[in-house]
């Protein structure tokens, strides 16, 4: 009897693990940095390496930090929402990561530049304590520099609507 029952147990824990597996959404690899103060750093701005860019910059106002890079196709379906965003008032800071000066200024200077300021991060290390896995993705600071949400993948207008935009309103009037 216990000989039958064996293949059927591993059978229902394996298909167990399945159904949890299948009921995650793959986007959401989730992050260590979400309640924690934002990673401190100090870049070369891209757009005038004279000038920098640094987690200080996120203090006293609630931000949109946006991870792209010029070589990352879906950052450009992304660029008009940022567009949007910026026009609309909301305080969007750029990381360019992994890519060149050339490269990145070009596409802002082609496509429009969103950004109050841009962070060169030529090598990626500031990614890299942000856990940055790929581009594009998304950060919310709040005004005491609190990682507060992060988005992987492109953002859309629903994502927007739905989830950044309520989360900004609210951490404003804190």
């Amino acid at each position: 009897m216990l000989r039958h029952l064996l293949p059927l147990g591993i059978f229902v824990i394996l298909a167990g693990f399945l159904y949890v597996g299948l009921s995650k959404n793959p986007r959401d690899i989730g992050t260590t940095r979400v309640g924690k103060p934002a990673p401190d750093f100090i870049l070369p701005q891209l757009s005038d390496t004279s000038k920098i860019l640094s987690s200080k910059d996120f203090i006293g106002k609630v931000s949109i930090f946006n991870v792209w890079a010029s070589w990352c196709v879906t950052c450009r379906y992304e660029h008009s929402l940022l567009m949007y965003m910026t026009k609309q008032g909301y305080t969007v800071y750029g990381l360019s990561y992994k890519d060149t000066l050339a490269e990145g200024r070009e596409v802002l200077a082609r496509a429009g530049n969103p950004y109050i300021a841009n962070g060169f991060d030529e090598n990626g290390q500031v990614g890299m304590d942000w856990g940055v896995t790929g581009t594009p993705e998304t950060f919310v600071i709040d005004k005491k520099g609190f990682v507060r949400y992060k988005h992987t993948g492109q953002l859309t207008p629903e994502i927007w609507k739905t989830e950044i935009k309520p989360l900004i309103e609210k951490l404003e009037k804190t």
